[in-house]
C-alpha cells in the first residue's frame, strides 16, 4: 500500500468513540468520545466535517434503552467534537449520505413516537437545520442508499415486507418493491440497480430461508435476481470500481442480544454479478466501505470489534485493526477521508 496521509475512521458502538488509523500503515492516530451510541458515519470533504449518528441511549435496534436524537460534528483533521445537532422531534438516526450537489444531508429517522411511520430527513449542509422530511411508508426505515444524480432514494425497511423509492425532488413515496424485511442497502454507479440485504436479520442461529442479497431493476422496480448465501447479509455496498460487496452473518445459538457469531464471509462480485472472491472477515460483519480508488475494502464487525482490511484487486486481507469497546458492541460505522 502506498504512502498517503488518507484515513479511516471507524465508529465503536460501545467505546462510544470514532477511532482514526492511518489509511496506508493502518497505525492507530487516536478517538474522540461521543455520546452513547453511535452508529454511521458520514464525510463532507468539501467542508471537513464528519458526521456521527446517535442512535440509541443503550442497546440495539431490537433491544434498546431508549432512542437518542442527536448527530455529532467531528473536525477529523483536528479530531474534536465541533458539534452537536439536536433532531426532535425525530429519533433514532441511522442511516447517513451527502447528495451529490453537496447541499444536503440526509438521515433516515425511524420515527416520531413509537410504531410511527419513518422518514428520510434533509438538512441543509452549510447550517445543519432541517429543511425537508419525506416520509418512507414504512416503520423503522434503517440503512438507505442515494440514486446517483440525488433524485431518489431507496430505503431498507426492517419491518415491513419492502423497500420503498422515494422521490426526493417531488418529496414523496412513488413505489414499493417487494423484499422481506431487508438490512443493507446499495446502488450501482449508473443507477441502474439497486441491491438488497434480505431477509431481516434474527438471532436465533437457525437456518435462514433464501437468504442473500435481491438485485432490483430501478427501470421496472422489480427483484431480477437473488444472489444466494447460506446465512442472512447485514452490509452491501459498490465500490467506485463497480465492484459489489457483501457481508454475511455466520451465526449459532448464543444468549447474547446478537446471538452468537464466528467469523463472517466477505462476497465480492464483478460488475456482471460473477462471485470474485471469498473471504473470511471478523464476527458479524456490519458496516462496509472502500477507498475513494477500490483498490481497498473495510468491512466492520460489531461482534469481534474488527475491521477487515481487503486488498481488493488481489482478492486477500492485508490486515486486521482492532477497535476499542467498553461493552458488547464494538466496530460499526466507518468512513474513508482523504487528506485535505
Amino acid at each position: 500500500m502506498s504512502e498517503t496521509n488518507d484515513v479511516l475512521a471507524v465508529v465503536s458502538q460501545s467505546g462510544p468513540t470514532v477511532t482514526f488509523f492511518d489509511a496506508a500503515t493502518h497505525d492507530r492516530l487516536g478517538e474522540v468520545r461521543v455520546p452513547h451510541e453511535p452508529h454511521e458515519l458520514c464525510l463532507d470533504a468539501a467542508r471537513r466535517r464528519l458526521y456521527c449518528t446517535i442512535t440509541y441511549r443503550s442497546g440495539y435496534y431490537h433491544a434498546n434503552g431508549g432512542r437518542a436524537r442527536e448527530l455529532v460534528v467531528i473536525d477529523p483533521d483536528e479530531r474534536r467534537v465541533t458539534g452537536v445537532v439536536g433532531l426532535a422531534p425525530e429519533w433514532a438516526p441511522h442511516g447517513i449520505a451527502l447528495d451529490p450537489s453537496g447541499e444536503l444531508l440526509w438521515v433516515s429517522v425511524e420515527g416520531a413516537s413509537p410504531g410511527a411511520e419513518g422518514a428520510l430527513l434533509a438538512l441543509d449542509a452549510e447550517s445543519l437545520r432541517p429543511v425537508r422530511r419525506v416520509a418512507v411508508g414504512a416503520p423503522g426505515p434503517h440503512w438507505f442508499a442515494l440514486a446517483p444524480d440525488g433524485t431518489r432514494a431507496y430505503t431498507a425497511n426492517k419491518e415491513a415486507p419492502f423497500v420503498s423509492v422515494v422521490d426526493l425532488v417531488a418529496g414523496a413515496l412513488v413505489d414499493r418493491v417487494e423484499v422481506p424485511g431487508s438490512e443493507g442497502i446499495a446502488v450501482s454507479g449508473d443507477g441502474r440497480r439497486v441491491y438488497v440485504a434480505a431477509p431481516k436479520g434474527d438471532f436465533g442461529g437457525g437456518p435462514v430461508r433464501d437468504a442473500g442479497v435481491r438485485v432490483v431493476d430501478t427501470a421496472t422496480g422489480a427483484v431480477v435476481r437473488t444472489l444466494p448465501t447460506e446465512g442472512v447479509v447485514f452490509p452491501v455496498h459498490v465500490t467506485p470500481a463497480g465492484l459489489l460487496l457483501a457481508g454475511e452473518l455466520r451465526m449459532t445459538a448464543g444468549r447474547s442480544a446478537l446471538g452468537g457469531q464466528r467469523p463472517g464471509v466477505l462476497h465480492v462480485y464483478g460488475e456482471g454479478l460473477d462471485e470474485r472472491a471469498r473471504l473470511d472477515v471478523g464476527a458479524f460483519p456490519l458496516t462496509i466501505t472502500s477507498s475513494p480508488d477500490g483498490r481497498y475494502g473495510y468491512v466492520a464487525a460489531v461482534s469481534s470489534s474488527t475491521v477487515t482490511v481487503v486488498d481488493l484487486a488481489a482478492g486477500e486481507v492485508v490486515a486486521t485493526l482492532e477497535v476499542g469497546r467498553s461493552g458488547e458492541p464494538g466496530a460499526h460505522g466507518l468512513a474513508y477521508v482523504p487528506s485535505a
